[in-house]
């Protein structure tokens, strides 16, 4: 099974007229990162940054000078996350913003139905919150010292460790090939399927005759009441 979570910085809250100007995003197979990563800065193409973007996300204007347009990069995006469910924080703003980008290329929109919203699943576990990514990393122990402005790729590999956690934790991935997640169109776990095959020749026994028949002797010595004899008969 292949992911992507990816996450976006943009000049404003208003996708009708606000442009992306950072996109990036981790793969993960099976749940495991695979070092896979896509990242660019973005000119936005005259629009300008809110003071309050800036604010968060620390990108100006003079730094994506020279940088490609989203048109540029669609492409190569396009192909990162080919095949792939999109994992998001808050997904609905991100998607928002890249369909309106990518319509304005022509190109069709993300299917909702290939998206998983991580906000919504912290809000389905946690609903006492909070649910913010920093949150979120407080609560599992994700060192998240780096995050001390928004990044669009510091925060895609920030959102794969805790996206791991909100589906069941570190634990759970010994058996991630055997495991299919089911999500609805909300962006929600609706159930998860584990299916375990079985193995195709038993493994030898490791035991010894000679083990075998201290073993014995050692039971014999319980009485007639000892729960080793209904076991064996068993």
């Amino acid at each position: 099974m292949r992911e992507i979570i990816f996450d976006t910085e943009t000049t404003g809250l208003d996708s009708r007229e606000d442009r992306v100007i950072e996109l990036g995003g981790v793969e993960l197979v099976n749940r495991y990162p695979t070092g896979r990563t896509f990242h660019h800065y973005i000119d936005p193409q005259g629009r300008p940054i809110h003071a309050e973007a800036q604010a968060v996300h620390g990108i100006s204007a003079a730094d994506l000078q020279g940088k490609p347009t989203f048109s540029d990069i669609a492409e190569e995006f396009l192909a990162f996350i080919d095949g792939a469910k999109l994992v998001a924080h808050n997904a609905t703003f991100d998607i928002g913003f890249l369909n309106l980008e990518f319509g304005r290329l022509g190109h069709p929109v993300i299917d909702p139905g290939r998206v998983v919203d991580t906000l919504a699943l912290a809000r389905r576990r946690h609903p006492m919150g909070p649910n913010s990514l920093d949150a979120l990393c407080r609560r599992y122990g994700i060192d998240n010292g780096r995050r001390t402005k928004h990044g669009a790729l510091l925060d895609s590999e920030l959102l794969a460790e805790v996206y791991i956690e909100l589906i069941g934790g570190k634990q759970a991935a010994l058996i991630l090939d055997a495991v299919a997640v089911q999500v609805n169109g909300a962006g929600e776990v609706a159930d998860i399927d584990i299916t375990i095959a079985a193995r195709p020749i038993a493994l030898p026994p490791r035991l010894t005759d000679a083990e075998r028949a201290a073993h014995a002797g050692l039971v014999g010595t319980l009485g007639e009441k000892a729960l080793w004899l209904r076991v064996g008969a068993g």
